[in-house]
């Protein structure tokens, strides 16, 4: 199927495998791979992966924005959502959402034998904070957007 603006096949979007936290975090999540959708329809004001998320990697550190809402819908596989309120497992056409502010901190795991794809969407705040209780760990952007991650006293890693 050929698809015309604005509509795209996000299979011809290249995949993003990378990521910004320091070691010992990084190993945790890599290798997934990230499509980004959103920056590749133009969009500005929201944020969206299609992220595929291997057997035994965690999505990210358990975290919480200050400033960001963040919605998750499972496409495909299985995952664990692990919230200050305890695990549940989230399957296909199930979705979840963080209000931006709550005290709330989340992660998806993928403990399955498959991998799991699902769809983030956030808004882009260049004031959001994120706080991750569960390590020494902290997130902020720069003047130039860019992502810093230091240890919670500010130190770099």
């Amino acid at each position: 199927m050929s698809l015309k603006r604005p509509a795209l096949d996000p299979a011809t979007i290249p995949p993003r495998s990378t990521s910004g936290y320091p070691d010992p975090f990084r190993s945790r999540v890599l290798p997934r791979e990230r499509r980004a959708v959103g920056d590749a329809l133009g969009l500005t004001k929201i944020g969206v992966n299609l992220t595929t998320l291997l057997p035994g990697k965690e999505s990210s550190m358990c975290h919480h924005h200050t400033r960001e809402d963040e919605l998750v819908f499972v496409i495909e596989g299985e995952v664990v959502l692990r919230t200050d309120e305890g695990e549940q497992v989230l399957t296909a056409g199930a979705c979840a959402g963080f209000p931006a502010g709550a005290m709330n901190g989340h992660q998806l795991v993928n403990r399955g034998d498959r991998p799991a794809r699902y769809l983030e969407i956030s808004n882009r705040d260049p004031a959001d904070t994120a706080t991750y209780p569960d390590v020494d760990l902290a997130y902020r952007r720069a003047p130039d957007g860019a992502a810093v991650f230091t240890r919670k006293d500010g130190t770099p890693y």
